[in-house]
């Protein structure tokens, strides 16, 4: 998984770096200026290593909070209870 992860922030920097005239600035910018004379990206594998537990921890919220009493069938909680007109009349 780690590896993988390595892989990942090597590709993306790879892509993001590709980006005509701007490339260079978008990497720096997304990796704070850890891509500079840094070519193991240790701060992009931290944050690529994380990012699952993380999206795993904001589901659970997400069912905890939304699920709890709401429900997720209609989340802005617009009436249903209005006249409606036939499909086929």
């Amino acid at each position: 998984y780690g590896q993988m992860s390595l892989w990942g922030a090597t590709v993306i920097t790879n892509l993001m770096s590709a980006v005509p005239w701007i490339g260079q600035d978008i990497v720096e910018f997304l990796w704070g200026g850890f891509s500079v004379n840094n070519a193991t990206l240790n701060r992009f594998f931290a944050l690529h290593f994380v990012l699952p537990f993380v999206l795993a921890a904001l589901a659970l919220m997400h069912l905890i909070a939304l699920h709890d009493s709401a429900g997720s069938g209609n989340p802005l909680g617009i009436s249903g209870n209005y006249d409606r007109l036939a499909f086929a009349p």
